[in-house]
């Protein structure tokens, strides 16, 4: 089984969201059936030399789909996260939605005959993972209002691509209500672990 991280945590370890997917990864890891093999991959955003689709990038990319070349070192990346059986992601609530790297990767992996295909009947997913979790924090009360556009665009990704199933685990309100951060955070770690816990349960 391969499990793919993607850590779009901008502000390293001081990172509130990071938090979350680490008290999930902990738990994830100590709950593990010994008869369970997996292999844990994890990307790191804010290190990977991610670049916009723009000019002669975007039009070699162009090039490489109308030539069928899909295998090309660019396109690593899309074919990692297709060929991933489960994937999480870790992303604060930013500008409505999630940090430009998030977006950036994003970008880069939603390929044509790679993470998506189309036909006569429209777009249906190409992804082998079965569900996508995704860790987030946010300073203010977002719940689900129409600002709210973080699990919202991961969710509709998710039916892009074609991932059966996807969940979040969110702290929210921390910069709004700061005499109670600390116990908005311990009950979005609480629920962090417990699906750590019973992660290999889902699906």
């Amino acid at each position: 089984m391969n499990i793919l991280m993607i850590n779009g945590c901008i502000r390293g370890e001081e990172s509130r969201t990071w938090k979350l997917a680490e008290a999930f990864l902990e738990a994830m890891r100590q709950s593990a059936p010994k008869d369970i093999s997996y292999k844990y991959r994890q990307l790191d955003l804010d290190k990977l030399d991610l670049k916009p689709l723009m000019g002669e990038f975007f039009w070699q990319r162009q090039r490489l789909l109308e030539e069928n070349n899909r295998q090309h070192p660019r396109f690593a990346y899309a074919h990692e996260f297709a060929q991933a059986d489960r994937i999480l992601v870790a992303a604060p609530f930013w500008d409505l939605s999630v940090p430009a790297v998030v977006k950036l990767y994003i970008e880069n992996i939603s390929l044509d005959g790679i993470t998506f295909g189309c036909n006569e009947k429209g777009m249906y997913g190409m992804c082998r993972a079965r569900d996508l979790l995704f860790f987030t924090t946010r300073g203010g009360f977002y719940g689900n209002g129409p600002l709210e556009q973080g699990v919202r665009y991961l969710e509709a990704l998710c039916a892009m691509f074609g991932i059966p199933k996807f969940d979040s685990v969110c702290a929210e309100g921390i910069d709004m209500v700061p005499e109670q951060a600390q116990e908005i955070m311990e009950e979005a770690l609480a629920k962090a672990r417990k699906a750590g816990e019973e992660y290999w349960n889902m699906g």
